[in-house]
């Protein structure tokens, strides 16, 4: 049980450092856009890219995931590592495809990474959409003569 849970920490860890990596180079990238988003077509047009590069990085690391279960014999065929993967990082877990019983603390690592991941996420996501919207907004109290 330990060899697991220390795969299922190092599979933990390797979304962390690919999340890091990706919400840095998004945001650099966004600040990049917020430029030209000076009209609000402009600035829809870049929190849908913010969105789809979001759901990218989160399809990679599910995909790690993924990997794992299927190199490790967890799970017998790649598509269906995909499909618990994806279900269990989104916590949507149907149940339909499960890990052999010695695999299963691997599941509920996931699911918790999955959490952590999106919640990352919906924060990176709320900072873009809260910036880019209070651009150009005064943000002094007003004052009443």
């Amino acid at each position: 049980m330990v060899p697991k849970l220390l795969l299922a920490f190092a599979l933990m860890a390797a979304c962390v450092v690919i999340h890091a990596g990706c919400v840095t180079i998004t945001l650099r990238w966004s600040r990049e856009q917020a430029a030209l988003a000076t009209v609000q077509w402009r600035r829809v047009l870049l929190f849908v890219r913010l969105a789809a590069w979001i759901i990218a990085f989160h399809l990679l690391e599910i995909g790690v995931w993924a990997a794992a279960y299927w190199w490790t014999g967890a799970l017998e065929h790649l598509q269906s590592s995909i499909y618990f993967s994806a279900v269990t990082y989104t916590t949507t877990g149907y149940g339909d495809v499960v890990l052999p019983l010695e695999w299963r603390l691997l599941g509920g690592v996931e699911a918790l990474t999955g959490i952590l991941m999106c919640g990352w996420s919906t924060g990176f996501f709320f900072a873009v959409v809260s910036r880019l919207e209070g651009l150009g907004r005064s943000h002094a109290p007003e004052t009443r003569s």
